[in-house]
């Protein structure tokens, strides 16, 4: 019997710009996550002791260039040597594109798979071998299955590979495969990586993508982490979820259009603990997202500095520090679908005659503040924590937020056209 860890997607010191921007954010915190998460996978090995740790892919980013980076993860990969644990490292599409990971000289306990041919790494004592293949550039448009090797009999086969298999909503299209592919293979265990939303696809043989060990923004919420695998006489008989995050990012939305403003708020302060419970004791980072009814609409966008630094005074009372309201949105009341009589009318009418397509319309939002942008002064968008029109969240939140105080402020004028 022998076990070992599934990981990937380590990002390590992914770039986080534009933090300073978000009011009480845990910059520190949140920029040194990776690093965290990552001493915690060392240790869940250490503590567990596996055999062996395979890392499919994205161990780095390829626009970050800090020698320190690297380092770091050496030194973690030199506590994995001195207790005789090896790692079976392939190259993601990151890995490929980064300065760090080519001049990296690794311990001698770390294999790192060549990235022109599939490999096959024998653990003769455990009966295991590990195939994989890392990637040579940043984009492997073709399928790779047929180029590993067929199982060798007698032994627990792991396949490696940093995929997106057929396609993945909001990831780029890598070594595309099929599932029907990677079963006939006959591997015992396919380790993926690249999908960052960790799912068990199969069981019969394993084929699993563990997600990234650490969320880096709020389209990665939830628990994070690695893949602890037993296998026994060739099969697998158990493979456990492990948490490493440290920070952990949630998306609440609550329905609030019946409320006061006093139900309103102790409506909220019970789903901060929810939030601060089900963290367990990490930074819980929280977008929250209000339906509320137009009264209440209307007040918020009137003064939505006084309603947001009320509710983040209300989590952090109850949070005790824990927890960061990383954004806040009010949810249109319905009053957005009254349309007045006159000009105004015409206005808004004019203004939600692209609804239809909303794409389309953020998109014509985005081209006028790129405008806008080259006529700003240079200390206003250069620098780490500058604004930019790259920035999609920032951009997609100015004009929902631009056109709901628009519209409170018509209702609150009596939208006489």
């Amino acid at each position: 019997m022998f076990r070992f860890i599934h990981a990937a997607d380590i990002h390590l010191d992914s770039p986080m710009r534009g933090l300073t921007r978000y009011g009480g954010a845990p910059v520190e915190e949140i920029r040194e996550a990776s690093r965290r998460a990552l001493e915690n996978l060392i240790q869940l090995a250490l503590k567990e002791d596996v055999s062996f740790v395979v890392l499919s892919g994205d161990v780095f980013d390829g626009d970050w260039r800090d020698y320190n980076t690297g380092l770091f993860f050496v030194s973690q990969m030199a506590r994995l040597n001195q207790a005789g644990v090896r790692v079976f490292l392939a190259a993601g599409n990151h890995d490929a594109v980064s300065p760090i990971s080519r001049s990296l000289r690794m311990p001698g306990n770390v294999h790192v798979f060549s990235t022109r041919t599939c490999e096959s790494a024998h653990m003769e004592k455990l009966g295991a071998v590990i195939h994989g293949r890392g990637f040579p550039g940043r984009a492997v448009e073709e399928s790779w299955i047929p180029s590993y090797p067929e199982p060798v009999r007698d032994a627990f086969n792991i396949g490696v590979l940093h995929t997106s298999l057929a396609g993945y909503s909001g990831h780029d299209t890598y070594a595309p495969c099929t599932m029907d592919a990677l079963v006939g293979k006959g591997y015992d265990y396919w380790a993926l990586g690249h999908v960052h939303h960790g799912e068990v696809l199969s069981t019969a043989p394993h084929i699993v993508f563990p997600g990234n060990i650490q969320g880096r923004h709020i389209r990665e919420t939830g628990p994070k982490g690695c893949m602890l695998v037993s296998v026994d006489n060739r099969e697998v008989i158990d493979a456990e979820f492990r948490e490493l995050d440290v920070l952990r990012w949630y998306s609440v939305s609550l329905d609030a259009r019946n409320f006061s403003e006093d139900e309103l708020m102790a409506a909220f302060r019970d789903r901060v603990h929810e939030v601060l419970a089900d963290a367990g004791g990490r930074i819980a980072a929280v977008r929250t997202v209000i339906s509320a009814e137009d009264r209440i609409h209307g007040t918020w966008m009137r003064n939505p500095d006084k309603w947001r630094s009320e509710l983040r005074a209300a989590a952090i009372d109850a949070g005790r520090g824990d927890i960061w309201l990383e954004k806040i949105v009010l949810a249109a009341g319905r009053g957005r679908n009254r349309v007045p009589d006159g000009l105004l009318g015409e206005l808004i009418d004019g203004i939600r005659q692209m609804d239809g397509d909303e794409a389309a319309q953020l998109q014509a939002g985005r081209d006028a503040i790129r405008k806008l942008f080259e006529k700003l002064p240079a200390e206003l968008t250069l620098g780490e924590d500058a604004l930019s029109p790259d920035d999609e969240e920032w951009v997609e939140q100015a004009l929902r937020e631009g056109l709901d105080l628009f519209m409170a402020r018509i209702a609150g004028s009596g939208g006489r056209g």
